[in-house]
């Protein structure tokens, strides 16, 4: 077949399944819409006396009669919509809790594409509710659940592959946002550019464009094709204008780092440690919401009104800020307890406001200069969803569509690429990975011809430590505490009946430890893998789940376990696989390639006063097993995964980061060879290495690992000659 028939042929396919997507879930779009509006008339009309104030293009634009509310009854009915939302999805979809549009992107990097099909109707009623009943979420994150959810359906029930069940996902959420916004180009751009904290997968524009496409104009052919929020006029005219941008960058880039610390504080370590269950932790969520709308209603529901308000210059600075902060706040408490809603909505209005403070204070300080503060807000809006979801261009591109005005996109630049790149790693979707090459979704493009050449007993460990039912947990802590796995495989009379972790000893006391045992806490096998599977087999099933490590079982008897393979089994056996194709040139390319090239900026430190506790925290996030540990900006120790479970197991969870260190320790220079890094790797038994300035060797700036050493090999391939 010819190139131009194979492109004839993708396009044909296309147009039909985006079409297809589009229709459903601009429809989609359309109900979840008309749900909404309905239980925030029941609930915040009817039952609390609040009208929340409407964008420009969703209603009429007044300033509320805030004297009227019942203000008891808030924290009353915001709870309740918490508790009937947490029970709908706890019930019957646990993964439609909280935001949206991170459980598509995780869907996307490591489940293959695959949403349950019940998941878009329950986050549909889930998020209608906690949104109608004053929760502080948005609707961007179940409407691109609920066209995901669809395409995904839809994907499996034509059959199509992983690859295209991926982009069928990306069509459904680029619809629904496309529609529910109105912003169908910069609905595209977002849903590719939102999966990566550097990348973009530009692959499935063409059909994210189509399927935006079409789900906008059936959506908005109902609604109206009008902008969400009223147009403001602004001329960019003044190039001076442009170093308060910048300053409006910079405090979008603090204030989103804040708001990611606040909100995955709030879930980490208040609402994942109340003891009850998942179900109603979104009315405790929602009843601390409440309490704090007693005295500020501006917090209840998305909040879209009050931002169009600011763009009319309806809003003082001291109420924009209070508003801007206090909505932090309470978006945490409804998404970060399980509520189901979305965190775009929120960000542009947390974003526009405080654009509204920099504006207004900027006009106050340079009158002649600062003539249109309301552009602040358009920008502002841009600028902090640009550093909180690490999405410069599309967050651009939809506040432009979302109020037709497309003369603010020069400051907003400025800004949107200040506050990108000084937010750092912070992100407010945490299944976001680096770029492709660190996504499962595209691991086979990188290594994967190697790796199937690999047979699982050339790298599985044969040496196992195992208890059995039977054994005490108190025993098993000893355990890890002297052989540094988190994990142990349990045996019952010869046969594997599960694994204990070390996650299931987390928070148990020793006298509690001691009288309870493997059997009750033990989790069941899960994936195995057997001899004859190959490397790539088993790195795929560690991509698409969270398994630390995998059983070798015999393929003919399963309960028989043979040995145990872990993800750095993998790497090690690629690597000695590498260099037992060409040692030569291996060696050549591991003296060739620059440390540099290949370590990672985006860092995860601990600070030297962090508690063992709170580095727990760390190690069952970030599952490395060393953590650069720095003192008032400066690197002074390293600590590793051993030390920390140690000190746990030895019921020193006060013990902080600097008691336990390392204060000698091997480091990495940018400019040396990644051969010279591997050397030192070796002689102390660790798989990374902080990588510092010469002159500096206490200024971190990078890490570097035996996976990225893995990278470096895959930059010269084309050097390898198998025959």
């Amino acid at each position: 077949m010819s190139q131009a028939s194979k492109a004839l042929n993708y396009l044909q396919r296309w147009v039909i399944f985006a079409t297809l997507i589009g229709l459903i879930s601009g429809i989609g779009a359309e109900l979840f819409t008309l749900i909404f509006k309905a239980i925030t008339d029941l609930f915040l009309v009817n039952i609390l006396n609040y009208t929340p104030p409407a964008a420009g293009g969703e209603g009429a634009v007044f300033f509320p009669n805030l004297g009227g509310i019942h203000r008891w009854l808030i924290p009353v009915v915001v709870g309740v919509g918490g508790l009937i939302s947490g029970a709908i999805v706890y019930t019957f979809a646990p993964e439609a809790e909280g935001h949206g549009t991170d459980s598509m992107i995780e869907s996307f990097h490591r489940k293959e594409g695959r949403i349950r099909g019940r998941v878009p109707l329950i986050k549909m009623i889930a998020s209608a509710i906690t949104i109608g009943t004053g929760g502080s979420a948005g609707r961007e994150g179940p409407i691109a659940q609920i066209g995901a959810g669809f395409g995904s359906w839809l994907a499996s029930r034509l059959g199509l592959s992983n690859h295209e069940r991926r982009t069928m996902i990306l069509c459904g959420g680029a619809a629904g946002i496309g529609a529910i916004f109105r912003a169908p180009l910069g609905a595209s751009l977002f849903i590719i550019e939102v999966l990566y904290k550097r990348d973009m997968e530009i692959e499935v524009l063409v059909p994210t464009f189509l399927s935006s496409v079409v789900s906008y104009t059936v959506y908005a052919s109902i609604n109206g094709f009008s902008p969400i929020f009223g147009a403001i006029s602004y001329e960019f005219t003044q190039p001076l204008e442009l170093l308060f941008f910048l300053i409006l960058g910079l405090v979008s880039a603090i204030a989103s780092i804040v708001y990611v610390n606040v909100f995955y504080g709030f879930r980490n370590h208040i609402f994942r440690r109340i003891p009850l269950p998942n179900l109603v932790k979104p009315a405790i969520g929602g009843i601390m919401l409440g309490l704090v709308a007693i005295e500020l209603p501006q917090t209840l529901e998305m909040g879209y009104g009050w931002v169009q308000l600011a763009l009319y210059g309806q809003l003082t600075i001291t109420a924009m800020l209070i508003i801007a902060l206090a909505k932090m706040v309470t978006t945490s408490f409804t998404i970060s307890s399980g509520g189901s809603g979305g965190v775009f909505a929120p960000s542009l209005v947390i974003g526009g406001l405080l654009g509204g403070v920099v504006g207004y204070a900027s006009q106050s300080f340079a009158p002649g200069l600062i003539t249109q503060p309301a552009a602040f807000v358009l920008v502002g809006m841009a600028a902090f969803f640009a550093g909180a979801a690490k999405v410069p261009i599309s967050a651009m591109i939809m506040v432009a569509e979302m109020t037709r005005n497309y003369n603010f996109l020069i400051p907003a630049m400025v800004a949107c690429g200040i506050s990108y790149v000084a937010s750092g790693k912070w992100t407010l979707y945490e299944n976001q990975v680096e770029s492709r090459i660190d996504s499962p979704a595209h691991m086979g493009e990188f290594s994967i011809d190697l790796l199937e050449e690999i047979k699982v007993k050339e790298i599985m460990t044969t040496r196992l430590v195992t208890v059995t039912p039977s054994t005490s947990l108190l025993q098993v802590s000893k355990l890890m505490a002297s052989q540094f796995h988190l994990s142990y495989p349990v045996l019952e009379g010869g046969k594997l009946v599960g694994f204990i972790s070390y996650r299931k000893l987390l928070g148990i006391s020793p006298e509690v430890a001691a009288s309870r045992t493997v059997g009750e806490l033990m989790e069941p096998v899960g994936h195995t893998v057997s001899p004859e599977d190959t490397a790539a087999d088993a790195l795929r099933i560690f991509h698409s789940t969270k398994d630390e490590h995998l059983a070798v079982v015999d393929p003919e008897n399963r309960d028989t376990i043979l040995g145990l393979v872990t993800h750095s089994d993998v790497i090690h056996g690629h690597e000695a696989a590498k260099m037992g194709i060409s040692h030569r040139r291996a060696k050549s390319t591991l003296d060739a390639v620059r440390v540099e090239e290949v370590m990672r900026r985006d860092l995860v430190l601990v600070d030297v006063d962090d508690t063992v506790e709170r580095l727990l925290d760390v190690v069952d996030t970030y599952r490395y097993r060393g953590y650069p540990v720095i003192e008032e900006g400066r690197l002074v120790g390293i600590v590793t995964m051993e030390m920390i479970l140690k000190a746990y197991h030895e019921g020193e969870v006060g013990v902080k980061a600097g008691d336990i260190m390392f204060t000698v320790f091997e480091k990495s220079f940018p400019d040396e060879t990644v051969s010279e890094a591997l050397v030192k790797m070796e002689r102390i038994k660790m798989g990374r290495l902080p990588v510092v300035l010469h002159g500096r060797p206490d200024r971190v700036i990078g890490i570097i690992t035996k996976t990225d050493i893995l990278r470096a090999l895959e930059l010269e391939k084309p050097l390898y000659d198998i025959g």
